[in-house]
């Protein structure tokens, strides 16, 4: 599958309630009417509060959360695929091939290195141990991890380096689709740099990428444009208090702005 010109990935009318089980069903709303459009080469940035429910929406592309009304679409030469309905066996392949995913935290395996944590995504889609390798190598010494760490389990490291090794296998693979999770949180300025090197050459290389950025400085020195998401999301502990009707939330749809560069980072 190979990603037209535009868009590569759009939502309409995009809505998500959670159902709470242990408090006899109470049905959750968090998010109504979300619209958003995602072009090849462009960083998307979701603005808005800590907690309204930024990573919600990652976690929908992602497959982790169930869409519960409304669309999500990839869009390809081929054809569209919607993400809405996608059997739960589809999305394997979909995280494999198309959907790459830097999450806040690494799941870490017992007894597996970090070099074979950042080579499995190359090893599930066939290429060769020693390609996967060496391309896991080039990734973990960019990103300053000291070489005597990567034959180690990260599950003893560091959140800093932890989130190396997290970053280093999410960007191995040069999905079509990335989603950047606060992704610089636990580094320092230094590899805060490499990152923001790191997301300008997935642009360059047309990598569509919907992220959450909190520092103001690598926020402006990655972003095309800012999708405002106050008036669709509704954090968990505001929904939990109000009950939302249906159409009680704002249905004015959010307009994505044109990010402006500010920022120390030369690149920009």
């Amino acid at each position: 599958m190979t990603a037209i010109s535009q868009p590569f990935l759009s939502a309409s009318a995009l809505d998500k309630t959670f159902e709470l089980h242990a408090q006899g069903g109470q049905q959750l709303t968090v998010m109504r009417g979300l619209e958003l459009s995602l072009a090849p080469g462009e960083c998307l940035v979701l603005a808005g509060r800590s907690g309204i429910g930024k990573s919600t929406l990652l976690k929908m592309v992602n497959g982790n959360y169930r869409v519960s009304g409304g669309s999500l679409t990839l869009h390809f030469d081929d054809g569209e695929l919607e993400l809405s309905d996608l059997p739960g066996q589809a999305w394997h392949v979909l995280r494999r091939d198309v959907i790459g995913y830097v999450s806040q935290f690494l799941r870490v395996v017992p007894r597996v290195s970090a070099r074979e944590v950042v080579m499995e995504p190359l090893l599930s889609r066939g290429f060769e141990a020693h390609e996967a390798r060496s391309r896991a190598e080039t990734l973990l010494a960019r990103l300053n991890l000291p070489e005597r760490l990567w034959d180690l389990a990260p599950g003893t490291f560091s959140g800093g380096e932890q989130q190396r090794v997290n970053i280093a296998r999410g960007f191995i693979a040069e999905h079509p689709l990335l989603l950047l999770d606060e992704p610089t949180a636990s580094l320092d300025s230094a590899n805060r740099d490499v990152v923001v090197r790191l997301i300008q050459e997935a642009k360059a290389r047309g990598t569509a990428m919907l992220g959450i950025f909190h520092d103001e400085d690598v926020r402006a020195c990655v972003a095309d444009r800012l999708l405002p998401m106050e008036g669709h999301m509704l954090g968990a502990d505001e929904a939990m208090l109000s009950k939302p009707q249906p159409g009680s939330l704002s249905t004015a749809t959010p307009t994505a702005t044109k990010a402006t560069p500010r920022s120390r980072f030369d690149e920009c």
